[in-house]
């Protein structure tokens, strides 16, 4: 094989995830949305998944007391907190700059002031960026098992 397993389960950790978000939301709005699968947000995280995949595989291989399994660990807290953090109050904002240009718009319309120049359209910006807690324990929990199944399955 070209990769070690460790890289092997985070990447199929993280396209797993990204898979799995079509069905889910199918299952949920009865909508299919192909373009889940080149998403942000949404339900698995598929930074979480490729992230504990990759430290599952490390402490399956390393060992769960060994340096590269602390290292994992952490990184993998970080993820996990930027993505219900950080990334998830990005979403926020873009959702009420959203509101604001939308309102903005309407109201220079509203005013229709010759001497007032138009705004530009912007193309919105992204809202779904982040994830709810949710998403990332199922995110943790695709992780674990594609991170369990890889260090089985792949050939030492």
């Amino acid at each position: 094989m070209f990769l070690s397993a460790p890289l092997s389960a985070a990447i199929l950790g993280m396209l797993i995830a990204q898979f799995l978000k079509i069905p889910i939301h199918y299952l949920a709005s009865r909508e299919l949305r192909w373009g889940l699968m080149f998403s942000t947000g949404g339900m698995p995280s598929s930074h979480t998944a490729a992230i504990i995949s990759l430290t599952t595989a490390i402490g399956l291989i390393s060992g769960f007391n060994s340096n590269e399994f602390a290292i994992c660990a952490v990184v993998s807290a970080i993820v996990m907190h930027d993505a219900m953090g950080v990334r998830r109050h990005a979403g926020f904002h873009a959702e009420v700059l959203n509101t604001l240009l939308v309102d903005f718009n309407s109201l220079i319309e509203t005013l229709k002031d010759p001497n007032l120049k138009k705004p530009e359209s912007r193309e919105k910006l992204k809202e779904l960026l982040g994830h709810q807690p949710m998403e990332v324990f199922f995110g943790v929990i695709t992780g674990i098992i594609i991170g369990v199944t890889t260090y089985y399955v792949y050939p030492f």
